[in-house]
């Protein structure tokens, strides 16, 4: 029997002693990267996998070639489904982007085309967003007749109330200009600037504490579901917890030698 073909990529930057990051490519461009049970349940070991990795600095996640991010869920799969395994393949797709949620470390969208569907609500997981500036976007579901569930609840947080019913209820796709106008995308780029501007994301990401950012993503985690008083308080705890380490000392420490050195060359 021939092996199952591989659906999600893995590349490493070694950044030395500080660690490295993870470059994850969702690989089956022939179907727009669309999100098939195979694809989800390999791309859900492997962030599970990236969890583990107390060396990861950040992740990137993107798909293969030029024309998708995600193009969705697979709906030739999708038409076979009935309620019992409607039930488990949504499931699997919230596991995807729960996954990238659950990472310890900033995860940042390389969007490189169409966001659609599923592919739209696993952006919506990530911790950044870059677009090049001719991606589509969408969330045709009720097009299809079935509602926009799973992480599109994130949506409202990301964009507000009222956008968040006009792309949901209209299933219409908007361009990559809106989605930034909207705070959806934190950046858009001409495709031929993707990368580097990553790149620059990435290297101020490995220039900050490591344990400091595994604190601020968690917490940013933990106030998404936390009332303010409780938010206030997590935040507290988080401080609190980061003095643990020596991490806060020594980079205050270089911080205030720099400063010292500044002055005295003026």
């Amino acid at each position: 029997m021939a092996d199952q073909p591989s659906y999600i990529h893995v590349r490493y930057d070694d950044h030395g002693a500080k660690g490295r990051v993870a470059r994850v490519t969702i690989a089956n461009a022939r179907k727009l990267n669309t999100m098939s049970t195979p694809l989800m349940e390999e791309f859900t070991a492997i962030f599970a996998e990236l969890a583990r990795d107390d060396s990861l600095l950040a992740v990137v996640l993107t798909g293969e070639g030029e024309k998708a991010f995600v193009g969705g869920a697979n709906i030739d799969e999708m038409a076979g489904l009935d309620e019992h395994k409607a039930r488990a393949f949504i499931t699997r797709v919230h596991g995807c982007c729960n996954a990238v949620r659950q990472v310890p470390v900033p995860v940042i969208a390389r969007i490189n085309g169409y966001t659609l569907g599923a592919g739209l609500e696993l952006a919506a997981a990530c911790d950044l967003r870059i677009a090049v500036d001719s991606a589509v976007f969408g969330m045709p579901e009720v097009k299809l007749g079935i509602p926009s569930v799973v992480e599109a609840a994130l949506l409202p947080g990301l964009i507000g109330w009222g956008r968040t019913r006009q792309i949901l209820l209209l299933g219409e796709n908007f361009s990559a200009a809106k989605a930034e106008k909207w705070g959806f995308v934190e950046k858009l780029v001409p495709a031929a600037d993707l990368d580097a501007t990553v790149d620059e994301w990435l290297a101020s990401l490995v220039e900050c504490g490591p344990v400091s950012i595994r604190l601020q993503k968690k917490l940013i985690r933990d106030w998404e579901d936390l009332p303010l008083r409780a938010a206030v308080a997590a935040g507290i705890d988080s401080f609190a917890t980061a003095w643990k380490g020596e991490e806060p000392r020594r980079m205050m420490d270089d911080f205030l030698k720099a400063r010292e050195e500044s002055r005295k060359a003026k």
